[in-house]
């Protein structure tokens, strides 16, 4: 599925679009005025040069003995000068008496008309004497017509290619910032999430975009209530479920030190470790609404090192693996990360439980303290492929292990550890080794 199409460049589309073609076809009607104009220009040029000429044609003719061939006028310009006007004289019999020095011999194809007439090389206007016996026929050049409209519609062009780039900058700086707005909501709305669930602020949205904010933010708050009813849910059930779960185990293994039959031990025993079970679970529970609760996001600092001395030393005289347990550090001086540190014990303790669980039991899980202030665990176990390492992630999701467990460790880690703009890095093999599973925390860098 493609991506929708920004906003703002559909706005910059549309209106170069239509910019562009309002000022070409205001380009085009000029142009069609202008040639109109150039016209009745060229039309009182030509009528009154042909008129100017009868009386000087009629007086000149009066000194000349009658021609047996057309006369020609000389040029009195330079040879580059170009002429624009051509004529001839003719009687009423349409015998050529006199022509300028570019006219042609042969007679005009305009008849011995007063008037305009259109020809295919120019317009052509014919002035009489009063007696209509001399004609003076006047054509200009349709070659001078096209210039002079094609070069007056190039000047109206010219400037347009530069009024409309300048309008297209100036429409992408206007909509960028009528539509700053829309940005800055956006951004507030996509920095939402399960963590941060608190109304948008109305600081400087304009009347149209209010509704819009008015209708997320009470989504949030009905998120925000759906999400604490279940957190409430969740914590309150593993409360209220450790009592009963604790007295049914004590009787339980009260009942194991009363009885000697076989097969009525065994029962009791398989009770116990059904109870065992669910008290872990209840625990993980517990953990995760506290996790869903955000506790991790404060603005406390913890020491990496203490927490996770604290964590060991808790395993080591708790745990019946405590000579497994093997915790190394590079540190130089204490490193501060901001975050509970409540939060990063629950996090330890849960990826030290997996790796003693599901890791061989003839393998150490090392705890490795870097420099940075990172924190890698590492155990021994079966080479994992990436989609193994991605299913694990998710909740009640177990990998190849017949070790109890609920599934939930390394989804409360994750979360705990995002509320703590830390990531958990899963990798196996080991680096630098041909099996082995690796969880990485990874602190940001601390400017």
């Amino acid at each position: 599925m493609r991506g929708g199409r920004s906003l703002a460049g559909q706005l910059m589309l549309w209106i170069t679009a239509t910019i562009t073609l309002l000022w070409l076809v205001a380009v085009g009607f000029g142009a069609f005025v202008m040639h109109d104009e150039f016209g009745e220009i060229f039309d009182s040029a030509l009528q009154e040069t042909a008129e100017r000429l009868v009386p000087l044609v009629v007086d000149d003719l009066r000194h000349r003995d009658e021609p047996n061939a057309p006369l020609r006028i000389e040029a009195t310009r330079g040879p580059s000068e170009e002429e624009y006007l051509t004529y001839q004289v003719r009687d009423e019999t349409g015998r050529v008496l006199l022509h300028s020095h570019t006219a042609p011999v042969d007679p005009f194809g305009a008849p011995l008309k007063v008037g305009f007439w259109e020809g295919r090389k120019g317009r052509i206007y014919t002035a009489a004497t009063l007696d209509e016996t001399i004609f003076v026929q006047v054509q200009d050049s349709a070659k001078e017509r096209r210039e002079a409209t094609r070069e007056g519609s190039l000047a109206l062009l010219l400037p347009v290619l530069l009024i409309v780039p300048l309008t297209i900058t100036a429409v992408w700086f206007i909509v960028r910032r009528v539509l700053a707005p829309v940005e800055t909501l956006r951004a507030a709305i996509g920095e939402k999430d399960g963590g941060n669930l608190a109304a948008i602020e109305a600081v400087g949205l304009p009347q149209e975009l209010r509704p819009i904010l008015r209708s997320v933010n009470l989504l949030l708050a009905r998120l925000r209530a759906v999400l604490a009813a279940e957190r409430e849910f969740t914590s309150n059930s593993a409360h209220e479920l450790r009592t009963p779960i604790a007295g049914a185990l004590a009787q339980t293994q009260l009942l194991l030190s009363e009885l000697t039959d076989v097969p009525e031990r065994a029962r009791a025993q398989q009770i116990e470790a059904s109870l065992q079970k669910l008290t872990k679970l209840t625990e993980k529970l517990l953990q995760l609404a506290r996790a869903e609760a955000g506790i991790g996001m404060t603005e406390n600092t913890f020491d990496v090192a203490d927490v996770a001395r604290v964590v060991v030393t808790d395993f080591q005289r708790a745990s019946a693996d405590a000579g497994r347990i093997r915790l190394a550090s590079d540190l130089a001086a204490p490193v501060l990360h901001e975050g509970e540190a409540d939060a990063f014990a629950i996090v330890l303790r849960n990826l030290i439980e997996n790796a003693l669980l599901h890791g061989r039991a003839d393998a150490p899980v090392d705890i490795h303290l870097t420099g940075a202030g990172d924190v890698r665990i590492r155990n021994g176990a079966p080479r994992m492929s990436d989609e193994e390492l991605a299913a694990v992630r998710k909740r009640f999701a177990r990998g190849r292990t017949l070790a109890a467990g609920s599934g939930l460790g390394l989804s409360i880690a994750e979360r705990l550890l995002g509320q703590m703009q830390a990531s958990l890095v899963l990798t196996s093999p080991i680096p630098g080794m041909p099996d082995g599973f690796q969880a990485e925390i990874v602190f940001p860098t601390r400017s």
